[in-house]
């Protein structure tokens, strides 16, 4: 027992040395060089590709010449990473979005590397490929950053702070998620047993609105209620987490919440979602950011209506759609972006459904207008400079 943990003590300290000892090589010495003379370049950054697995990431480091010097797995930990990357020169080192990506970029960061996140919805070529595995995903990041990173379509993870912020609304959607699975499930029971709960919103679904069922309907029910109320509360103090994190650590919030239908949650969650409000040139590219804009496939004289993109942030995006339904509403008051939402809703059940996504990628855009601009929201702006032109 002792020797087999001696051996496997002595197989780690043997990769970790031969990954040194490769990039030691002189190109001679190179297991992969070809019997012809190879072109000499320069001195430059070392180019790893990187496929992040829950337990292992498997990694592939090409030298300047564009030679594999080391292809192997690393446990995907702090500690593993740590002690693969840290001995390292400064390096390109291309990782997937993901789960651990966060960690992952902000910890290779601190080592002194350059680090670049690859957008896999447009990374076609490792999303549809037909030889898919994590050592092939590895090698093609690898030569991607050494050629040219921007054809990765990196992206920029928030900083540790503001992923902490956002999990508290993150929190939040969870338990409201959980709680209309378990209204949806006290509804369908009740039905299938001839009976209905009162039409209510799930916030005000507990067990008085019992009363009226039959009592072994009642009696069966009552968990489920009970656990509804519950989350209610534990709902409720989330939103009041959420206002004081906006109050107190991101005031400009309340630039955004000039707009009737923007709460603390749109606000914030806005914010922490796009993190910089300097990254978009122009505000109308957030609409893109987010998904929010039509699909393209024209050819010709084809251009077929298509849905939209749906990119970018799904619960921002399922937000913004909130704001606009309430805006739509009749709640919702008179606006420039009301009027103009409603001109578009004539037609039908369908222009209604396309008129409330684009008055979602109106407000995102009008949000971060109102956020990088500082300005006092005038709602009827518009229609203000039109009757005075008239």
């Amino acid at each position: 027992m002792k020797q087999n943990t001696i051996q496997r003590q002595s197989g780690k300290r043997s990769s970790e040395q031969t990954l040194q000892q490769a990039l030691q090589r002189s190109p001679k010495q190179s297991p992969r060089q070809s019997p012809r003379p190879s072109r000499k370049k320069g001195p430059g950054p070392l180019a790893i590709g990187m496929d992040l697995g829950d337990r292992t990431s498997r990694y592939c480091v090409l030298n300047a010449c564009g030679e594999v010097v080391q292809e192997a797995a690393v446990a995907t930990t702090k500690q593993g990473l740590a002690r693969v990357f840290a001995p390292l020169q400064r390096s390109r080192i291309a990782i997937e979005v993901g789960t651990h990506s966060p960690w992952v970029s902000r910890l290779l960061q601190s080592l002194g590397h350059e680090v670049f996140v690859a957008n896999p919805r447009q990374l076609k070529l490792i999303s549809q490929s037909s030889r898919k595995d994590d050592r092939v995903d590895a090698r093609t990041l690898a030569r991607l950053v050494r050629v040219d990173p921007e054809l990765l379509r990196p992206i920029r993870h928030r900083s540790e702070e503001m992923q902490l912020d956002l999990l508290a609304i993150r929190v939040r959607a969870a338990l409201v998620e959980a709680r209309t699975a378990l209204v949806n499930a006290a509804r369908g029971l009740a039905k299938a047993m001839g009976e209905r709960l009162p039409q209510c919103a799930a916030g005000s679904l507990g067990s008085g609105q019992l009363k009226a069922l039959a009592e072994p309907l009642r009696d069966a029910l009552e968990p489920l209620l009970e656990q509804v109320a519950a989350l209610t509360v534990r709902i409720g103090k989330c939103d009041q987490q959420v206002e004081q994190i906006a109050r107190t650590k991101y005031p400009e919030t309340e630039l955004l919440r000039q707009v009737k239908g923007v709460g603390p949650l749109i606000a914030l969650t806005f914010i922490l979602t796009v993190a910089d409000k300097e990254r978009f040139p122009q505000s109308r590219d957030v609409g893109c950011y987010l998904g929010l804009r039509p699909k393209r496939s024209q050819s010709g004289q084809s251009a077929p209506e298509l849905r939209i993109t749906k990119e970018g942030d799904v619960y921002l995006r399922k937000l913004l759609v909130e704001g606009a339904q309430y805006i739509l509403s009749r709640r919702g008051p008179d606006t420039d972006l009301k009027r103009w939402g409603a001109r578009l809703a004539l037609g039908g059940k369908r222009a209604k459904k396309r008129a409330v996504v684009a008055v979602a990628r109106k407000l995102a855009v009008l949000l971060h207008a109102l956020w990088s601009g500082g300005e006092v929201y005038e709602p009827l702006r518009n229609s203000a400079a039109r009757q005075a032109a008239a």
